[in-house]
């Protein structure tokens, strides 16, 4: 028998599952070629799903069910409301290019959409490391078919061969390592592996052992180098839609199981993986920024922005613990929990841009076909500008803060080594601004190469609105989203 608080504890997850069948079943009766009702539906659902997540996330309140199995905490909660919404965002974006390409054919886009996000809530939920695995492999496979999802595209396929083939030599190795602290701290719930961790009474260096293979899975799903080879060949072979759905909202279940493995279950073992998380965040600043400048490609140009943002994200990772003290850590994990929001936020904007400027025959995909833009449609250029600038780190834009936040908890703790990261960070967030303000120079100053208006749908228009003036608004007043991530944080921390 299921006990009340199991059922409070996993009700995101159960209303999910069973409206992502209900959906799957209702689009068998569905004959329209936009599958408009499926779309309602799927729209409606995560809507009040990410209602009642903000609800319960307010309330503060902790509870763990099914065993210690799963746990409903601020942090979770809070990071599957963002992930419903980053979801209802990207179908919103790339229903119009779908329909082009005959994607709805047959529905599977939002259903397979929503059991990947049944995945990331499963993930984020997960206190045992068995939950926190199915969940990463719900959202791995769902991932891997939208990928190949275009049976007639070989780019789709090529990319969805790379990433399963990638997928599974990752998920080996966070399996492995999961197994190997299993086998040192005789458990398999994370509060139980603090403990038995805490106690010093357990082989330190299979703990290590295991950890290094951890930490490798974890890079992979966060596309830090060098476990970032998938990335651009998936955001450029995949369907711009699916690329979008790649891109957002598993960021946030990837953070999320970096806070519930590495520090609600290994926190005593902070010196080893800060060391590990410091080599990934150097690797990928350097890889991401130096490689993006090459690109001509839109799509693969923000693949490799996205390696370099994940290791601006890692470096608030590292500053948790500083000498044994985590004083500092609530400051440190909510600078990189509000850098992670951000940036799902930035990216619904930059690839939203994109799905909205292709349509039938025409892949927007290369820089020079933004040329111009400004003059065909002052709303597109306005929204890539932006979000442009926001990932630059530009003032008084939200990407602007959300570094200044990662850099203050380095320079709080007071370290050398710190020290000199953030430095370096700095330093690369310079080179990365030559390719961000490239794309804004081709939109508005470069000679457009087709002059046809552009027609924008309403709901996406809408949508695009508010997304970019989230991102000034976020700038300008971030300490309403601070806060939360703060308090979030520390309830997590307290528990």
């Amino acid at each position: 028998m299921v006990d009340k608080l199991s059922l409070i504890s996993a009700y995101p997850e159960i209303l999910l599952g069973i409206m992502a069948c209900v959906i799957l079943l209702l689009d068998l009766g569905v004959t329209s070629a936009g599958r408009r009702l499926t779309y309602v539906v799927t729209l409606c659902t995560l809507g009040v799903l990410s209602l009642m997540l903000a609800d319960t996330a307010s309330s503060g309140q902790t509870v763990y069910g099914f065993g210690g199995m799963v746990v409903s905490d601020p942090l979770g909660n809070w990071l599957k409301c963002f992930a419903a919404l980053a979801t209802l965002v990207s179908l919103v974006y790339g229903r119009p290019y779908a329909m082009d390409r005959n994607m709805l054919a047959g529905g599977e886009l939002f259903t397979l959409a929503l059991f990947a996000l049944l995945g990331i809530f499963v993930m984020i939920s997960g206190s045992n490391f068995l939950v926190i695995y199915l969940g990463l492999e719900l959202l791995t496979l769902s991932c891997y078919a939208m990928v190949a999802l275009r049976r007639d595209h070989a780019a789709a396929t090529e990319a969805a061969m790379k990433y399963f083939v990638l997928g599974a030599l990752a998920s080996g190795f966070l399996l492995y390592g999961l197994s190997m602290m299993y086998g040192a701290t005789g458990s398999l719930d994370l509060n139980e592996v603090f403990k038995a961790i805490a106690s010093r009474q357990v082989n330190h260096q299979v703990l290590v052992f295991g950890l290094v293979f951890v930490v490798a899975g974890l890079a992979f799903k966060l596309g830090a180098a060098p476990f970032h080879m998938w990335i651009p060949d998936v955001y450029q072979g995949a369907p711009t839609v699916v690329t979008l759905l790649v891109a957002a909202a598993p960021k946030l279940a990837a953070f999320a199981i970096i806070m519930r493995l590495l520090v609600e279950g290994m926190l005593p073992l902070a010196i080893d993986w800060q060391q590990m998380l410091a080599m990934l965040s150097i690797a990928s600043l350097l890889v991401g920024n130096l490689a993006a400048i090459a690109q001509t490609n839109l799509k693969r140009m923000l693949a490799f922005s996205t390696i370099s943002q994940m290791g601006f994200l890692l470096l608030g990772l590292l500053a948790g613990v500083v000498n044994g003290n985590t004083l500092g850590a609530a400051s440190a994990y909510s600078a990189s929990m509000f850098y992670v929001i951000t940036y799902v936020l930035t990216t619904l904007g930059s690839f939203g841009v994109i799905l909205l400027l292709s349509r039938s025959g025409f892949e927007s995909e290369e820089i020079t076909d933004l040329a111009g833009l400004n003059q065909r449609s002052p709303l597109y250029a306005g929204v890539m500008a932006v979000c442009m600038f926001s990932l630059a780190g530009i003032p008084p834009l939200v990407g602007f803060y959300a570094k200044l936040s990662v850099l203050q908890a380095l320079l709080a703790s007071q370290q050398t080594p710190y020290l000199v990261l953030a430095v370096f960070a700095v330093l690369m967030s310079l080179i990365g601004a030559f390719y961000y303000l490239r794309v804004v120079k081709v939109m508005y100053f470069d000679a457009p190469l087709q002059t046809a208006p552009l027609a924008v749908p309403g709901d996406a228009r809408v949508v695009m609105s508010i997304n970019a003036a989230l991102l000034l608004l976020l700038g300008l007043l971030p300490g309403g989203l601070m806060a939360l991530c703060v308090q979030a944080v520390q309830k997590m921390l307290s528990t």
